[in-house]
Parts: C-alpha cells; sequence; structure tokens
C-alpha cells in the first residue's frame, strides 16, 4: 500500500508525543469541518437504500446527469481499471500516486508525465489521466481546453478520467456538467471540502453504461447510512458551502505568506494546501515533526505539503516553528 498523509498515531508514536499535542497538517482536508447533526437511529439500523434523495441531491451539487455514490474517490480509482482492457495510460505525474498504482496493477502499461506531455502526446494514449486541480502540484487546466481533449480522445474510444477531489472551491472549473457522454469520467470526493473524510464519501460522474459497469464491480451498499445521510445534507447546505470556499480563500493565502516569509516559497498548491519543492524537505519535515507539526513529506521530487491550520494560534504556531527550523 502507498503512503498517505494523515498518520497522525504513527508520528505521535515514533517521535513519542501524545496525538493531542500535535497540529496535523499532512492532509489536504478543510480544516473547518460541515457540523455534522446527530444521525437518526434509523441509519445505523436498516440497510442503505438507493432511492433515499442521495443521487439527486449530488447530482445537483455537482451539475451532473448521472452519478454513482462510491466509498469515496479511492473506490473508483481501484476499480476504474478493470472496466477496460490492458491500455496505454498516461497519467499526470506528480500527482497523487494511487492512479498510477492502480492501473499498473490491473496490469495496464503506465506513463506519469507532466501536464504539459500528457497534453501534447495524448495521441498515442488510451487512457488520459488527470488530477485537477492536482495534487500536490496544484495544476490547473483550461475547462474548454479539456472538452476539446476529451472529443479527441472519445473519437477513438479513449478515456479522458479527472480527479476533482479539490476542485469544491472553484466549482465553474469543473467537468461534471459535461460528464454524460461517453469516454469522460470525473470523480469528486467529499472528504476535501467538506472535511468529512471518515465518511469515506464520494461520487462518480459519467456515462450511465459506464457508472453500471462500476456499479456492479463495485456491488450493493457501497455507503453506509449514516454516511448518506450526513452527506445528503452537507450537499444541499448552500450558506455553508458558500462561507467555507470564503475562508479557504482566506486561510490559504495566510498559509503562503508565512511559507514565503520562512523562505519557503510555494511550488504550487490549491485552495486545501500548499505544495513546497525543498532539497531540504527531510530535514525539514523531520525538524517540524520534533515540534509535534506534522506536514506531507514527497521523496520524489524531495518536497513538502502544508495542509491549512485552522485558528490563529495554529498560523502563529507554524510561523513560528518554521523561524526556528530554518535559521
Amino acid at each position: 500500500m502507498l503512503e498517505h498523509g494523515g498518520r497522525l498515531l504513527r508520528a505521535a508514536r515514533h517521535y513519542g508525543i501524545a496525538p493531542d499535542h500535535w497540529l496535523d497538517l499532512s492532509t489536504g482536508v478543510n480544516p473547518e469541518a460541515w457540523p455534522v447533526p446527530p444521525i437518526p437511529a434509523r441509519a445505523w439500523h436498516r440497510l442503505p437504500e438507493d432511492d433515499d434523495g442521495l443521487v439527486e441531491a449530488a447530482m445537483r451539487y455537482y451539475r451532473a446527469p448521472h452519478v454513482l455514490p462510491v466509498a469515496g474517490s479511492q473506490a473508483a480509482i481501484q476499480a476504474l481499471p478493470l472496466l477496460r482492457p490492458h491500455s496505454r495510460v498516461g497519467v499526470l505525474a506528480p500527482g497523487y500516486a494511487e492512479h498510477a498504482h492502480a492501473w499498473e496493477r490491473a496490469g495496464h502499461r503506465v506513463e506519469r508525465l507532466s501536464a504539459d506531455a500528457l497534453l501534447d502526446e495524448h495521441a498515442r494514449l488510451d487512457v488520459v489521466v488527470l488530477i485537477h486541480p492536482n495534487n500536490p502540484g496544484g495544476d490547473v487546466f483550461d475547462r474548454s481546453a479539456l472538452l476539446r481533449l476529451h472529443e479527441r480522445l472519445h473519437a477513438r474510444g479513449a478515456w479522458l478520467v479527472v480527479d476533482e477531489a479539490f476542485m469544491d472551491a472553484t466549482p465553474d472549473d469543473s467537468l461534471c456538467a459535461d460528464s454524460g457522454g461517453e469516454g469522460l469520467v470525473v470523480m469528486r470526493s467529499v472528504g476535501k471540502f467538506f472535511g468529512l473524510a471518515g465518511a469515506r464519501a464520494g461520487f462518480v460522474c459519467a456515462a450511465p453504461a459506464l457508472l453500471q459497469s462500476l456499479r456492479e464491480r463495485l456491488g450493493p451498499w457501497t455507503l453506509a447510512g449514516p454516511a448518506r445521510h450526513a452527506v445528503q445534507q452537507a450537499l444541499a447546505d448552500r450558506d455553508w458551502q458558500a462561507g467555507a470556499r470564503a475562508r479557504l480563500r482566506q486561510r490559504t493565502a495566510q498559509l503562503d505568506a508565512i511559507l514565503r516569509a520562512n523562505g519557503l516559497s510555494p511550488t504550487g498548491g490549491t485552495a486545501f494546501f500548499q505544495w513546497c519543492r525543498d532539497a531540504r524537505a527531510a530535514e525539514l519535515h523531520d525538524a517540524l515533526a520534533r515540534r509535534a507539526i506534522l506536514v506531507r513529506l514527497f521523496e520524489h521530487p524531495a518536497s513538502l505539503r502544508f495542509g491549512l491550520p485552522l485558528h490563529e494560534a495554529d498560523f502563529q504556531r507554524l510561523d513560528h516553528a518554521l523561524a526556528e527550523v530554518s535559521r
């Protein structure tokens, strides 16, 4: 299994610091989560039902003609490669490593390519996999250019797969509204924007035939009843969503300023995190961890990803720690 952020308990054991003392910035999850109300008992007692209104709520929120609830976008990432014969697959790199891992494990020939190379060399690929915006590099793509790319790929039976896990802060850039045609697959996550990573909930937007194949591959009851109940309400809470987008913009601007003030100019980022390539990444990661601040370390390329602090005191704590370790 690949490494991911959020391994706080492991870090606590390794450094001998109690979990409650840590500032965990190792994930790209919104630190101000949607406030989950009490879950009704029936959500725990009954098997989940497909006609509970969740699909319709997701279609409205994502502006998508067809959606399939899944156990986080990770479930779709693992299952999609099983729906195609062995193919030549181009995956954005550096990017979320589970994509390339899943296609390789299913026997496909995978090339890890930069954004420019993927767009320039799509003619020799059967599947193009993009993360938009990219994690961790923050790459963004012109929406109309992606739609033209999809047209060219679809004309020869190829796929465009777009992971939009970090799209909620800029929903107008999404391809979900155009996902009803063949050959375009868009994945969305509830964990990042709504801060509900523990719900393990996400959606796939695509043509009905592909969604049916994916549904058969994943089997029934992909989402637990309590998760379905909470997510349906979160998707309908437009006031919270608008406020969350504004607060994300403010926090990421503040994080960017702190990093730059301490000699770590971000290489890229999104509304949810900032990414810094630096030859000292492993050393800085360890030094911050010894101060009970956990960030995400990448070895190739050497870099750190900083998630968003929640409180002003958290920003100050990070600022002071960076000032110490950068001296």
